[in-house]
């Protein structure tokens, strides 16, 4: 009988911990903002920063990162390969979720409006 009990609340205790954590990380949300490189930051916020910016990364080892219009808080982009050449330079929407090392993941960019 212990050792049943025992296994159902390691169970149940497993099934919270995977749901709170799951529910957390994948919350999907939107923000508005620009996307730069990580030498520029802030700086890659106009639509003259679209052609330094692909320097950056294509020459210099910059990686993407998100700039946010309100705030200014840069993020980096976990999953680069989700930014397209054309997307730097003029103000995107992004639809992704944080991950736990506070990067995002990125599930789509279109033209902000």
């Amino acid at each position: 009988m212990k050792k049943v009990l025992m296994i159902a609340v390691t169970a149940l205790a497993l099934l919270l911990f995977f749901t709170i954590s799951g529910s957390a990380k994948d919350k999907t949300m939107t923000w508005t903002g620009w996307i730069s490189d990580s030498h520029c930051g802030v700086k890659g916020m106009s639509a003259d920063h679209a052609d330094c910016a692909k320097k950056c990364i294509q020459g210099m080892g910059a990686k993407y990162v998100f700039v946010e219009t309100a705030s200014k808080k840069i993020t980096p982009i976990q999953n680069q390969d989700a930014v397209k050449d054309t997307d730097p330079g003029h103000e995107v929407k992004m639809t992704g979720h944080l991950m736990q090392d506070k990067s995002l993941h990125v599930d789509k960019i279109e033209a902000a409006m």
